[in-house]
């Protein structure tokens, strides 16, 4: 059986959102939406989980304290520079270092993260996206087998899509 992609054009987020909730809920296949701006209400109706790209975030400051860590205990007990008759291994002039090291590692980690995450850069144009969809209109297009096909063709009209067509894939 041949896949197919179903493209549908809205003119409303609303309709967009709703039309992807209810896609979603009926597991036709791969979901893809296209929005103009940012929109929440999409994002939503997709139910994702959390982006992991937070836990390379927390990851990059756990690292970068350990590794302050290591490195100020190591020099103090490498080079034995006993100043006044203080303790060697002393936590307050540490704090600072491993504070720096945390913000540093835990930023970079955390860029790292989101483009890992995110799939930047894009090496080729996403399946289905028109030209509209960037600039007053919001898009959704739906991969799934033919026998599926004319359900979500009817669920997107339902919808209140504005123009729904059928490409093979």
């Amino acid at each position: 059986m041949s896949t197919v992609a179903i493209i549908a054009a809205f003119d409303q987020e609303d309709q967009c959102a709703q039309a992807v909730h209810e896609l979603h809920e009926a597991n036709l296949g791969e979901l893809r939406s296209f929005s103009p701006f940012p929109s929440h209400k999409i994002q939503h109706a997709f139910a994702r989980p959390k982006s992991p790209a937070r836990w390379a975030t927390f990851t990059g400051g756990v690292t970068g304290v350990l590794t302050g860590l290591a490195i100020t205990i190591g020099t103090t007990w490498e080079w034995n520079l006993n100043a006044g008759g203080k303790p060697l291994v002393s936590w307050p002039p540490f704090i600072v270092i491993c504070f720096e090291l945390m913000i540093l590692l835990g930023g970079i980690f955390g860029l790292l993260g989101f483009f890992a995450f995110a799939g930047v850069p894009a090496l080729e144009p996403e399946f289905g996206y028109r030209e509209r969809f960037g600039s007053d209109q919001f898009g959704v297009v739906v991969r799934c087998d033919e026998g599926r096909g004319s359900r979500a063709e009817a669920m997107l009209r339902e919808a209140g899509a504005q123009e729904v067509s059928r490409e093979i894939v």
